[in-house]
């Protein structure tokens, strides 16, 4: 399956702009759903004998997880 694209508004690079940084509401929205499909990916890497994958996709999660409670406030 092929990720979906990400344009820029036409005229300007993705990420050049102070305004098109997400919201912190959007980046915990991102964590929260990175870390659901990691642990998700991680569980079928480790079923299917891949555990260096399923051990980075932990990984993932943890930081992924650590992102979220860094937007919260919470550490």
């Amino acid at each position: 399956m092929k990720a979906a694209a990400v344009d820029a508004p036409p005229g300007r690079e993705l990420g050049t702009m102070r305004e098109d940084l997400p919201s912190a509401k959007e980046r915990q929205a991102a964590a929260v759903y990175v870390a659901e499909l990691s642990r998700d990916l991680a569980l079928i890497a480790r079923r299917h004998g891949l555990d260096t994958v399923g051990f980075i996709l932990e990984m993932a999660r943890l930081e992924a997880e650590s992102a979220n409670r860094h937007i919260n406030g919470r550490r």
